[in-house]
């Protein structure tokens, strides 16, 4: 586990670190001499180019080796070396009282972006550490002003200290969401790559079975006119008969195929009454000991809408119809409703509801009372409101009776696909 943690490849090119090292040590060796030369003041120049010369050296070893990958472990290290090379240079031109202290925020910041928990704060409190050594042991600052007060040297060290600790986890925090999001985002794209192949394969049976229809009428035909005609004392009449048999179950088999509810057309405009629409994406999804009932209400206005049949939608709201299905007692109700202004899908059980710290973020990835337990990742529920999103939906949850969720479309726009869909179908 601990091999897995950190040999793994982080979100920053070697390349990219490697420049930035080198602009590092430019802006470093820029400064040293500005404050030597043109400033006119007395810096330990020897000492501070042997530092220079470390953060040098080792870029050159990272670019002399063979390894392109920047792994977990090999940058925290590199960060590591980094905090302490700024730190010695700090140390011998000042320590604190030296205005470019602050860049030892810059590699603990960079860790925080890339590195995972545990070596984001071991950075932070090397970085810390560094700086509280330096704050004590430093050579005297390279200016004619003398030693800053005491208590002012306390406040800067207590300024960098806190700064090291707040941005570095404020970026963790932050750049640990956009990681989990990319996570979540990338189950989502493969749920519904899956759910294509399904469909995919679906339509390939049935083309399958409407191409070899054909022929295997034509030998069935052939082997009846040959029972007909071959006397049953006849050695081959058995063997007849026996074609007779496969072909009638070859038949029976395309049949099955050319039924099932993955096999029709997968013409992305292909339309469906909402309700059949409906029965198809959450048929199969609850358990056989709940009942499952699609109700129409009463108060629908105009005629059904006609929707299109998509992978988002038969795979989100089969999702949903899946949850509800799990913490149900003894019944899932889906109800439509239609009007004017939209259309609303509502899928709702008879469990115990959503709790009122549950309802806040759901929708969220990584969200769930099962998160972590019998496999459960807590991305459902995220999966399925994107890929419904990605159709024009909407999604809400509240407690009505149980857990309920709404999936809304604007009617203007079910009723713009299906028109689209028919003008595909004239072409």
């Amino acid at each position: 586990m601990l091999q897995g943690r950190t040999s793994r490849t982080v979100g920053l090119s070697l390349s990219s670190l490697i420049l930035v090292r080198w602009i590092a040590m430019t802006g470093q060796m820029t400064a040293l001499l500005v404050v030597e030369y043109a400033l006119g003041f007395d810096v330990r120049m020897p000492e501070c180019l042997i530092a220079v010369g470390a953060l040098a050296g080792s870029n050159l070893a990272l670019m002399a080796t063979r390894r392109r990958r920047l792994t977990a472990m090999r940058a925290t290290f590199l960060m590591a070396f980094d905090i302490l090379q700024l730190a010695s240079l700090i140390g011998l031109t000042g320590g604190l009282q030296n205005p470019f202290a602050l860049l030892i925020l810059a590699p603990v910041t960079v860790a925080a972006t890339i590195l995972s928990r545990q070596a984001a704060a071991g950075l932070t409190v090397l970085a810390i550490a560094a700086a509280t050594f330096v704050s004590f042991y430093h050579l005297p600052l390279p200016w004619d002003g003398g030693e800053l007060p005491a208590l002012y040297r306390l406040g800067i060290w207590t300024a960098l200290t806190m700064s090291i600790a707040f941005i570095a986890a404020y970026v963790w925090t932050a750049s640990e969401d956009t990681r989990r999001l990319g996570a979540a985002l990338s189950e989502s794209a493969a749920a519904l790559a899956r759910e294509r192949e399904v469909s995919a394969l679906g339509t390939l049976a049935a083309a399958a079975a409407h191409e070899l229809g054909s022929p295997l009428a034509t030998i069935a035909v052939v082997a009846n006119d040959l029972m007909k005609s071959v006397p049953k004392d006849d050695p081959i009449h058995e063997d007849i008969e026996l074609l007779k048999q496969q072909s009638d179950r070859c038949r029976d088999i395309l049949v099955g195929l050319s039924r099932q509810p993955g096999s029709a057309s997968d013409d992305p405009f292909e339309t469906l009454p909402l309700s059949d629409l409906v029965d198809l994406a959450t048929d199969k999804h609850v358990p056989d000991a709940i009942d499952l009932e699609i109700e129409i209400a009463e108060d629908c206005d105009g005629p059904e809408p006609m929707v299109r049949r998509t992978a988002e939608f038969l795979h989100g709201l089969g999702n949903f119809a899946s949850n509800a299905g799990q913490f149900a007692k003894t019944k899932v109700t889906i109800r439509l409703h239609w009007d004017a202004r939209e259309v609303v899908v509502s899928v709702r059980d008879d469990g115990p509801g959503f709790t009122p710290a549950m309802i806040q973020v759901l929708g969220e990835p990584y969200m769930s009372t099962r998160s972590g337990k019998d496999g459960h990742m807590g991305l459902g529920v995220f999966i399925a409101s994107t890929l419904l999103e990605r159709i024009g939906a909407e999604t809400g949850f509240r407690n009505r009776g149980g857990a309920e969720i709404l999936i809304r479309w604007p009617r203007e726009q079910i009723d713009e696909n299906f028109q689209h869909s028919a003008d595909e179908d004239d072409r």
